[in-house]
């Protein structure tokens, strides 16, 4: 039965309470749900129609709700998303905060400029599982909170939530939908809509401290990303490359947590997450906003967090450094014997070779099958033969040693971006690092903020650095010097002591949690620390090639990496897997 005469199909409500004033009852006669849908159908859709007449007045898309009587509730969100959807003719929507609750305190906050607190400092205000799992929609960032040193922005990030996809920490319970606890209806009258799944839910998701790199030569020109996603052909390769992926990561993230039957349920819904959001990036790359490599690894890594994910690879972290740093005397002593020009080229192979660890990638993945770290280490650097595919290694070799009779001017302070945990950075960075120092040039080691695949973080670096200032008088007099070591009183177990000035070796965090870097976006300490610096080396796949591997620096800049995947080796430097680049840029 329907009202096709004017227009009006059955189940629409032509008026509330309608039965109970056009029959002979009172109001008691009637079941208590049904009263209760009533009450909540009238007022949901009275909220929907002057919501949405406020935002036509306005102009406005998107219509944020919260309040006690939405929190938690779907049918009342079905409610007025129906609302909207109907009185907007499909035109504007919906939105629900997960964390709604919070905005009160939030917006207490910004305003302290308002009430005379404008003294208040804000340090590192990070939401360490900042993102609806999945979300559909874009980021928009809000005006930045500002004092004296911090920069503040807010992105919104939402979620369509279907029934097909595992519910975000923390697991729901049965008999809720997954959206943070949200009831499900219980009783038959109440049955969400066949099309109730779009309700759009999101998390407000705080960025920290962001400014732009001081050193870029042109900010407004700065592209990070080098592979362009815009190619269908990339964007379906790397989809491929990150699903094939995903299935080790997995087990690695679920490991990472005891591998407990809780964690196996977080790491499905994760699964399950990064690949509903892979599957909409699919069927529209611009939904998130432009769409680089380098956003997609910061999505799954976000992702890995939403699901308390913290560090997937800490136990491989930590296994990796002992065995490299192990090996690390016998890796000096050995430097510490060879000729000014050799022990240069040395170390750049060194760090080459070393960035062959890297659990990011498929083919390095199949090597740790094959070996040990070590050994893998040591084939790795006897295969290193010049010319490199990429090889400016002669340039960068005269500006540090000169030709001839002259001898150019050391750098004065160096911003090393460090990769991998492990052989990476103990065996190849920290080494350079140490050349750097013997040669008075102060050393910023600059290292993730969260953790990203077997990235090393600005946490870790320093307990690294301690343990290999055991062995090395000028990574000791360093690393005091920068405040890395409470304890001046190491033994140290090598022979070899020299003099070295006291210039200090750092560690700065970057500012992200990402295997690539978006240089637009750092930390403020790392803004602040690269104001007087001289000389940038960027190494690793994600921070050399897949991103920055075209900027332009206002200072003298080295990129390192070693090749491990084909497809980035044919297109970005015509060559072959485990090809090597040595790109040295001096100042623009």
């Amino acid at each position: 039965m329907d009202y096709s005469k004017i227009g009006l199909s059955a189940s629409t409500i032509a008026s509330s309470f309608g039965k109970a004033i056009s029959e002979n009852k009172e109001l008691e006669d009637y079941r208590p749900e049904d009263i209760s849908l009533s009450l909540l159908r009238m007022i949901s859709y009275n909220i929907g129609q002057i919501s949405y007449l406020n935002a036509l007045r306005f102009g406005l898309k998107r219509i944020f709700f919260g309040g006690f009587f939405i929190r938690g509730h779907a049918y009342t969100m079905d409610t007025i998303s129906f609302a909207v959807h109907f009185w907007s003719k499909g035109e504007a929507q919906a939105m629900f905060l997960r964390h709604e609750g919070f905005l009160g305190a939030l917006g207490a906050f910004m305003s302290y400029e308002k009430h005379g607190l404008d003294d208040l400092m804000v340090h590192q205000l990070v939401e360490r599982f900042p993102m609806g799992a999945p979300y559909i929609g874009g980021k928009i960032h809000g005006p930045p909170l500002r004092d004296l040193n911090e920069k503040i922005s807010w992105i919104e990030k939402f979620v369509q939530k279907g029934t097909e996809i595992t519910a975000p920490v923390p697991m729901a319970p049965p008999g809720t939908t997954g959206l943070g606890g949200f009831e499900v209806p219980a009783s038959k009258g109440n049955t969400l809509r066949s099309d109730a799944s779009n309700l759009n839910v999101g998390v407000l998701h705080l960025v920290p401290t962001l400014d732009v790199f001081p050193l870029l030569a042109d900010p407004k020109m700065y592209e990070p990303n080098t592979i362009d996603l815009a190619d269908r052909s990339e964007l379906e390769y790397w989809f491929t490359v990150l699903s094939e992926h995903l299935p080790d990561l997995v087990d690695k993230a679920v490991a990472s947590e005891g591998g407990t039957d809780d964690a196996k349920r977080r790491g499905d819904a994760f699964a399950r997450a990064f690949s509903a959001h892979l599957a909409r990036l699919m069927e529209e790359p611009a939904a998130y906003g432009k769409l680089g490599l380098a956003n997609l690894l910061e999505l799954r890594e976000e992702c890995l967090r939403e699901f308390n994910f913290v560090d997937a690879y800490r136990s491989i972290k930590q296994r990796e450094n002992e065995a490299s740093l192990a090996v690390l005397p016998d890796l000096l002593m050995e430097l510490d014997h060879m000729s000014e020009e050799t022990r240069l080229l040395t170390l750049i192979e060194g760090v080459l070779a070393a960035n062959i660890f890297d659990w990011g990638s498929r083919a390095c993945v199949d090597l740790y099958h094959k070996g040990t770290i070590i050994e893998i280490y040591r084939m790795s650097r006897n295969k290193m033969q010049r010319p490199w595919r990429v090889d400016d290694f002669d340039v960068f070799k005269e500006r540090m040693l000169g030709s001839g009779d002259k001898k150019p001017p050391q750098h004065k302070k160096a911003l090393l971006f460090v990769d991998n945990s492990g052989a990476d950075v103990v065996l190849g960075m920290l080494p350079l690092a140490r050349e750097l120092l013997r040669r008075g040039t102060e050393v910023v080691l600059v290292a993730n903020s969260l953790p990203a695949l077997n990235d090393v973080t600005a946490m870790e670096l320093p307990d690294i650095v301690a343990e290999a200032a055991k062995h090395c008088d000028i990574l000791r007099r360093a690393a005091e010097a920068g405040g890395l070591l409470v304890d001046a009183m190491i033994n140290i177990q090598d022979g070899f002591k020299e003099n070295s000035s006291s210039v200090p070796l750092m560690v700065v965090e970057n500012g992200c949690g990402s295997p690539c870097i978006d240089l637009r976006q750092v930390s403020s300490e790392l803004a602040a620390a690269a104001k007087d610096a001289d000389l940038i080396i960027l190494e690793g796949m994600g921070r050399a090639l897949h991103t920055n591997f075209n900027a332009q620096f206002k200072c003298d800049a080295l990129k390192l990496a070693m090749v491990k995947n084909q497809r980035l080796a044919e297109k970005l430097i015509k060559g072959n897997i485990y090809d090597c680049v040595c790109r040295y840029e001096p100042a623009s």
